[in-house]
Parts: C-alpha cells; structure tokens; sequence
C-alpha cells in the first residue's frame, strides 16, 4: 500500500508532513502533478511530472491507484473514482471520503458549482488552520498504523 498526492493543488504543510511521514514508516509516497515539483531525497518519495491538461493527473493516478492505497485530495470527482478502486482518500483538512459519504460530497460539489455558474459569489476556502493540519495529522496517523 502507498499514498498517492494530487500534489498539483497539495499545500506545502501536508507534503512536507507526508515526507516526514515517509521516512518515519518507510511508506512510498508519490506526488503527481503537470508541474515541476522539488522533492527531498528519498527511496520513499517520489515524483511523477504529468502533461498538462483537464484532469491528465488525476486520470493517471486513477490509471495507477490500487485498493487499500491512500490518496492525498480535494478533488472529489477524483476522489470518487479512487473510492470506487477501493482507496482511501483524505482531504487536506482531515475529511475521510469513503464509498459511505463520497456521493453527498460530489451531491454537494455539483451544487456550489452551479451556483457558481449562476454568478452566486460562494466564496473560496479559508486558509488551513492548525485544527485541520492536527486533523490532517491524525487521519494519516490512522492509515499508517492500519497498513502495518
């Protein structure tokens, strides 16, 4: 089992936790994305640059994700289809998408998108706050122990 980063869109505060992680467990952990990312040293953690374009890097992690992996998103149209692999999928702030809650989230998505659209103003994320790194933190802490 090995964690996958939708790492275009990833904050610096949970890559760097997922390389510490990393090295701590000796999990692999790969980042994809369309841009050229700088990664530590690592036989752990690796970095696979995609081609641009709509959803290339979420087509390729689905193309590669396995059943029992972990994957690092907020993308929840990929998350769904990692779910439907068997994956696990952890948003940045700590939220666990499972095959349980993944069809409200899209359900959810969907409809701020069309408000959007209608040009309702919604707003874009807060910044993350310690509470949700701590969260974060813990839910990884979670999948690792159960990998084991």
């Amino acid at each position: 089992m090995q964690i996958w980063v939708d790492a275009d869109a990833c904050p610096v505060v949970i890559k760097e936790m997922l390389f510490r992680a990393a090295e701590r467990t000796q999990t692999h952990v790969t980042l994809v994305a369309n841009h050229n990312l700088t990664i530590p040293p690592s036989k752990f953690i690796h970095f696979s640059q995609v081609n641009k374009g709509f959803d290339v890097a979420d087509n390729v992690i689905v193309e590669r994700i396995q059943s029992g992996d972990l994957l690092i998103s907020n993308d929840i149209p990929l998350a769904a289809d990692a779910v439907e692999k068997g994956a696990i999928v952890l948003g940045t702030r700590g939220e666990v998408y499972t095959a349980n809650n993944i069809k409200a989230r899209l359900d959810m998505r969907d409809f701020m998108e069309t408000l959007r659209a209608t040009g309702v103003d919604t707003g874009g994320p807060s910044a993350i706050s310690q509470a949700d790194r701590q969260t974060f933190a813990n839910q990884l802490d979670r999948w690792l122990t159960h990998k084991k």
